[in-house]
Order: C-alpha cells, then structure tokens, then sequence
C-alpha cells in the first residue's frame, strides 16, 4: 500500500524541519506509521492475505530500528513523537 503524495508532503509538513525535509528520522517514523495505519486497516478487511502480514511486519521492524536510533540519540525528541503518532512502547 503505497501513500499518496498529498499525505506524504502533509506528514512531511507536520513532522519535517521544512517541506522539503524527507530524510530525517521523526519524518520516516511518521510515514512508516502512516504506512503500518494503512495497512493494517487493509488487512483487518482481508485476513487471508499472508503477503501482506509479511510487509506489515517488515514495515514494523523497519519503524522499531528508526526509534530505537532516535530513543538513542534524542530522548526528548522520541517520547515527544510517541505522543504525538500514539504509539505505545
């Protein structure tokens, strides 16, 4: 399930430095979690499909590096973004 341009650049507005700020790690998080919302509202509705739980596991596994990095690197800046995207730890 790929986003579309619209809700990349309005993830990017709301948790990027500028519009153009694609690569920094609370805007990744953000996205893989718009990514993780999508598809698993996908899969609810499709229960059968395995290749999708599959993609959705990868996609998890991708956004627990990127916080841990983050948790890391920048306390402040990971719980303020856990709050934000309510994701539970």
């Amino acid at each position: 399930m790929a986003l579309s341009k619209d809700k990349i650049a309005e993830v990017v507005k709301k948790y990027g430095k500028n519009d153009k700020d694609t690569g920094s790690v609370e805007v990744q998080i953000a996205l893989l979690t718009e990514q993780i919302n999508e598809l698993t509202r996908h899969l609810k509705a499709n229960k059968k499909d395995a290749s999708g739980r599959r993609g959705l596991f990868v996609l998890v596994g991708k956004r627990r590096g990127l916080l841990d990095y983050l948790n890391r690197t920048d306390r402040d800046a990971y719980v303020k973004l856990l709050t934000a995207l309510e994701i539970r730890k």
